[in-house]
């Protein structure tokens, strides 16, 4: 009786040990509700999107990373350079930022890849179905 006990206290504890070191390796991985740093040359960072804007109204990333835009509703949005002014939607395509032209989302969980931004610089892309959904990208 007192072996199994041995042999249970030490699983035990083998079993806690792999909890807590496996427990931490989901914080940086970009999946959760909204990411705001791009992880590096080459990485991405991901920015969800609700019914009638973005989560975030900016977000950091590398020079050289892509920029994933997902959709969390079954909202129609449709992504393109420019942003919204005063409430008029102004398209342009800034010198330096990938062309995003009419990219749509439809479905709850889409997700679209935009990029690479492979200038350093402040970009804009908005949704022109919903007045005021403006995401800043700064690539740094």
């Amino acid at each position: 009786m007192k072996k199994f006990f041995l042999v249970l206290t030490f699983l035990c504890i083998i079993t806690l040990l792999i909890v807590a070191c496996g427990g931490s390796s989901s914080s940086s991985s970009g999946s959760g509700s909204s990411s705001s740093t791009g992880s590096g040359h080459g990485g991405s960072a991901t920015v969800h999107m609700g019914q009638t804007n973005f989560d975030q109204s900016s977000v950091a990333i590398s020079k050289g990373s892509s920029l994933t835009l997902v959709d969390d509703t079954s909202t129609v949005h449709i992504i393109s350079n420019g942003q919204w002014v005063n409430g008029v939607a102004q398209p342009k395509q800034e010198p330096g930022a990938p062309t995003v032209s009419n990219v749509q989302f439809s479905t709850s969980g889409q997700s679209q890849a935009i990029g690479p931004f492979n200038t350093a610089g402040t970009f804009h892309l908005y949704c022109s179905v919903h007045p005021d959904m403006n995401l800043t990208v700064n690539v740094q």
